[in-house]
Formats: C-alpha cells, sequence, structure tokens
C-alpha cells in the first residue's frame, strides 16, 4: 500500500537491510576484536594450543552444524584438498600470528594482518598469472609494503620486535597462498562446509603440534579472563563473522565485502589504546596509514 503517491518499504526490505547492516558490523568490529582477544588469550595459554582451540571446536559446530541442514560430507578428494588449505591458511597463518602476540601490540599485528590483499595481489600477478599485470596495482601493493617497513624501523624508545612481525607477515602470505590455491582446487560446494573441515583439520593439526612442542606440560593454568577470550574468538571470530562474512558475499560484491580488510586496524589499534593501554607513535599511525591506503587503491582498482 501507498500513502499520497509514496511507498511504504515493505517488512522484508527494512529486515533485509538490517540484517546487511548487521553483518557488515560483524565483519568489521568483530574481526577488528578478535585482536586484542588473541592478545589476552596468548598472555596466559600456549600460542598453539589457543589457536587449535579455537579453530579446532568452531570446525566442528559449522560442520556439524551444515550437517544438519543436509549438507553433503567432503569426498575424499575435497578432504585431502581442505587439509591442504587447513595446514596452509590455519597452521600456516594462524600458528605464527598467535605466537607473534605474545611479543606485538594487538594495534600493531592488526596492521600487519591487513597486508593480505597487497600480498594477494603480488602472488595471482608475479607467481599464478591469475591476474593481468598492471602498473597501477604494482604500484599501490609497493606502497602498502613501504608502509609496513616504516612500521618495522628501528626506535629505541618504543621499538617492535623484528621476528615477530617477519612471522606475521609469513604467515599472512600462507594466508593468501591458501585463497589463490582454492581456485584452482575441488572443494565442496558449500562455503560453510569448506570452511568448517578446513578448521577442523587445521586446529586439529594444530593442537598436535601444541602436544608435540610440549605446550601443555605441564598444563597451564587458565584464568576466566583468558578463558573467556578464547570463547569469545570461537564464537564471535570464526563462527557469528564469519557465517556474516559468507553470507554477505553471496549478496554483495567481493570488493565491498573485502572492506574489512582496512576497517579492521582502525578498530584493533583504536581498542589496543584505549582499553589495553597500548602505545601509538607517530611512525605507527604513518606505517598503518600507508597500509590501509594501499589496501584501498588495491580493493577499488579489482573493482
Amino acid at each position: 500500500m501507498s500513502t499520497l503517491g509514496v511507498t511504504r518499504p515493505s517488512s522484508e526490505k527494512r529486515s533485509f537491510d538490517l540484517t546487511m547492516i548487521l553483518a557488515f558490523l560483524a565483519i568489521y568490529v568483530l574481526w577488528g576484536t578478535t585482536f586484542l582477544a588473541i592478545r589476552i588469550a596468548v598472555s596466559e595459554l600456549p600460542p598453539l594450543s589457543a589457536a587449535g582451540t579455537r579453530f579446532f571446536t568452531a570446525g566442528v559446530l559449522l560442520y556439524g552444524f551444515m550437517r544438519l541442514r543436509g549438507k553433503p560430507r567432503p569426498t575424499a578428494l575435497e578432504w585431502r584438498n581442505l587439509a591442504v588449505i587447513g595446514l596452509v591458511m590455519f597452521v600456516g597463518d594462524y600458528g605464527p600470528l598467535f605466537w607473534a602476540e605474545k611479543y606485538l601490540a594487538s594495534g600493531v599485528t592488526s596492521v600487519l594482518a591487513a597486508t593480505v590483499p597487497l600480498i594477494t595481489i603480488a602472488l595471482e600477478m608475479l607467481a599464478f598469472r591469475q591476474q593481468p599485470f598492471r602498473w597501477s596495482l604494482l604500484g599501490a601493493t609497493l606502497l602498502g609494503f613501504v608502509g609496513v617497513g616504516v612500521l618495522m624501523l628501528p626506535d629505541r624508545a618504543h621499538g617492535i620486535p623484528l621476528v615477530p612481525c617477519i612471522a606475521v607477515l609469513l604467515g599472512t602470505a600462507g594466508w593468501c597462498l591458501g585463497s589463490v590455491l582454492q581456485r584452482q582446487m575441488k572443494l565442496p560446494e558449500s562455503r560453510p562446509m569448506t570452511s568448517g573441515g578446513a578448521m577442523i583439520l587445521g586446529g586439529g593439526l594444530l593442537l598436535l603440534l601444541s602436544a608435540g612442542f610440549g605446550e601443555l606440560r605441564p598444563f597451564p593454568h587458565i584464568s576466566l579472563r583468558a578463558a573467556l577470550a578464547l570463547g569469545y574468538l570461537i564464537t564471535c571470530g570464526s563462527l557469528l563473522a564469519f557465517t556474516a562474512f559468507v553470507w554477505l558475499l553471496a549478496r554483495m560484491p567481493a570488493s565491498k565485502v573485502s572492506s574489512y580488510a582496512y576497517v579492521n586496524p582502525v578498530v584493533a589499534i583504536g581498542l589496543g589504546y584505549f582499553v589495553a593501554g597500548e602505545v601509538i607513535t607517530t611512525r605507527i599511525l604513518m606505517g598503518a596509514a600507508l597500509v590501509l591506503v594501499s589496501v584501498f587503491l588495491i580493493l577499488r582498482t579489482k573493482k
């Protein structure tokens, strides 16, 4: 119905708009807050154990939910490919990231992790030839790496340890490699099923590595604060935010959904400063600004 020629939006339309807003808030805010949650968790828990618990638990819950909804289980070939994805993306990325956050501020880690579009473009253009060579993309990518260099410059007053930074960047490269490889692999048609299976295998391997390195001998004391941080990572970081991400990808251009890459560091830096008292220097702000401008230019060019 309409009044005076003005059509009223339907309740379905309003509901869809509200769901869209909530989904974007989830990938912007929830993923941005996970960096501080990781830092809280690894302050008491061994890093590989914390990462493995997060992804194995979330993977079991997500996989079980999709099976209850009638999604077919992966084939043997798909399980093999999921194992590769789990190894490269979850073990290769989050293992080093959880370890690095024992020494890095959560805001700095978030900026380093925001190089995902930069490294992905470099792999697509130079290694796998999946992206046509464009000077604009190369220039934006180089700008981002200049920002990383500024972030890692030695500073006597507020120095950032180099090895953990390199660990985060290498782990991010693993995530990007897995993202590129997925396009060439046969995986379950359901994206949540793919993620659930990969998290189960990746999380399980992280737990095995944790046991192999003797992280749980003796078993660490877990405070309520650390347990809540780990629970937050499982529910909000790996279940809610990821579900929102997949839901958005099915309804929005990937370039718009990928905008989380330059919002997450802003959330993480602000949260680290106001909640955890992390130091923010001019050099950190300059490096972060260069990285975020680079990510914005890359996503805009790809669009």
